[in-house]
């Protein structure tokens, strides 16, 4: 049975899609669907950028708070909270909006699941050996040699992605990326609606990016990393603490970096993804970009969500 169509409003981070998609459930019969990788945890609101409790409390969302930091989360089973989560907002009468900057997951959403081969322990105790004789720096170069495409998505830190995709060539004989393309580039959900919101000026949205981070500071992000990091049972290579912002700070709790080098390396981290989310995006097909910084988005976006609405 096919899933609920939905309203996919995608876009990079710190592009007001938490605060669009607010306004327009408010508006118009929706409820939201959160695709966010990190606002599933529990305990982590300030770096995540989570919607306030208040607002939470008031308009419907969904796969926010669904686990603790010490489990992991994948886009295997985001499709399948999204897709009962859809099905339930559907039985209701309402559209899902399904709002967030995990492209991997829209993707997956939309086209389906790479068919990956399951990990292999032997080589993965492997790979974490020559990583700790080596670096993880050096396993990304080697990456770079035999599949430059998945290099460069991956950073030369990103520890659990440098592993799977040499992982994948050791067990395959070929790159994780080609595998990407092919099984997750087919047919998309055509009954969708697909809307990016980007600012059109990215200077501008890059300065805004490290206001972002420092209000995150002000308002206690060191403090959430430091009781994450006191519990004990947390650890820097958990997909939760590679977070942006959560990673460069715990280095700092842990003394690898000083306080100023931990914000500035954290906002670099975070323009990075920016980046990545819009090669991601520029790739979308049948996507309707709208400038975040457009006075009249929120009008424009209303009457085009109305319009669709509308022709169903």
């Amino acid at each position: 049975m096919p899933r609920p169509r939905a309203i996919l409003l995608m876009g990079p981070t710190g592009s007001g899609k938490t605060d669009a998609a607010a306004a327009l459930a408010a508006r118009l019969p929706l409820e939201i669907v959160s695709v966010d990788s990190a606002m599933v945890y529990r305990g982590m609101d300030i770096g995540t950028a989570k919607p306030p409790r208040e607002l939470l409390a008031r308009i419907p969302h969904h796969l926010i708070d669904l686990i603790d930091p010490a489990e992991r989360y994948s886009a295997a089973r985001f499709v399948a909270d999204a897709t009962r989560a859809m099905e339930g907002i559907a039985a209701r009468g309402r559209t899902p909006l399904l709002a967030g900057g995990t492209m991997l997951y829209f993707r997956a959403l939309q086209s389906g699941l790479a068919k990956l081969p399951a990990a292999d322990p032997g080589i993965r105790r492997a790979l974490d050996q020559r990583a700790a004789r080596e670096g993880w720096p050096a396993l990304h170069a080697e990456l770079a040699r035999l599949d430059p495409a998945a290099a460069a998505r991956i950073g030369p830190a990103d520890r659990q992605r440098i592993q799977r995709a040499l992982e994948v060539i050791a067990i395959t004989g070929g790159p994780i990326s080609a595998r990407q393309r092919e099984d997750l580039r087919g047919a998309s959900a055509a009954a969708d609606l697909r809307l990016v919101l980007a600012p059109a000026d990215r200077a501008a949205h890059a300065a805004r990016l490290g206001g972002r981070f420092d209000e995150m500071m002000r308002r206690g992000l060191l403090g959430e990393v430091r009781a994450l990091h006191a519990r004990g049972d947390l650890h820097a290579g958990l997909p939760s603490i590679r977070l942006i912002g959560y990673r460069q700070l715990w280095a700092q709790l842990e003394g690898q970096c000083t306080p100023e080098q931990a914000v500035q390396q954290a906002i670099v981290a975070t323009r990075q993804y920016a980046r990545r989310q819009l090669t991601w995006l520029r790739a979308e097909p049948g996507a309707e970009w709208f400038d975040a910084d457009d006075p009249a988005l929120m009008a424009r976006l209303e009457a085009r969500l109305e319009s669709w609405l509308a022709g169903s």
